[in-house]
């Protein structure tokens, strides 16, 4: 019998049956019923599923959950607290920079690691942060105000 793989997922400790090949896409949407990261290309190239490891961004759908004992899983459900929405969600919301939403999360999530090391970045640091990110909707320009705003909404907030 194999031990349990252990990890965090938004604050909540995870015990899930070893399967080396199963990806954490797969626990996260089937086992813990966290459906806001997406399946999109299954291979690491959208970035539909991105979630932060270890505050890190890495895609979900290629990540398996053999490798993640004792990390820090950060999916788009654990960026709010207390039914607060996280500053981006809410800068997303103002500056309706969604569409279809698939997307979204992903983008979210990366957004989410960009500020928290740099609350101020240019537009070519918000461009480069998302980049790994595929998206058809053409609201790129308001996804970077969004950011923008977010950040800058977080660093007042900083003591």
């Amino acid at each position: 019998m194999t031990k349990p793989i252990e990890f965090t997922v938004n604050g909540r400790a995870v015990r899930i049956a070893q399967d080396t090949d199963r990806p954490l896409l797969s626990v996260l949407r089937e086992d813990l019923s966290l459906r806001g990261s997406h399946f999109g290309c299954g291979s690491g190239q959208c970035g539909a599923c991105m979630v932060l490891i270890d505050g890190k961004p890495e895609q979900s759908c290629a990540r398996e959950i053999a490798t993640l004992a004792g990390c820090t899983v950060t999916t788009v459900e654990g960026l709010s607290a207390n039914g607060v929405l996280h500053p981006l969600q809410q800068a997303f919301l103002e500056e309706q920079a969604g569409q279809c939403g698939y997307c979204l999360s992903g983008i979210l999530v990366s957004a989410a690691a960009l500020l928290a090391r740099n609350p101020y970045p240019s537009r070519a640091e918000v461009a480069a942060a998302l980049d790994p990110h595929l998206c058809r909707c053409g609201i790129h320009n308001r996804v970077i105000r969004a950011v923008q705003k977010a950040g800058r909404t977080m660093a007042e907030k900083r003591p």
